[in-house]
């Protein structure tokens, strides 16, 4: 249980530094809700975008048509 407490709280640190989740500044309920919708879904894009990037990287590479010789053209 104190494991799964740090990843949470280790997500709610970096949501607030990437996302502005704490830069809300409303009066309404509704603004507030709105708000926290948009940067947890803002946090949730960059945490998918940050997992299947290094793997896209890897298969594009690989893939490459552009694949490096072995002859080196500099000298």
């Amino acid at each position: 249980m104190a494991g799964a407490r740090w990843a949470i709280e280790d997500c709610f640190q970096t949501a607030k530094t990437e996302v502005g989740l704490d830069h809300y500044q409303v009066r309404r309920y509704d603004a507030w809700y709105r708000h926290i919708t948009l940067a947890m879904l803002a946090h949730t894009y960059l945490a998918i975008t940050a997992v299947i990037a290094p793997k896209a990287l890897a298969t594009a590479s690989s893939q490459s048509r552009w694949a490096r010789s072995s002859v080196s053209w500099h000298t």
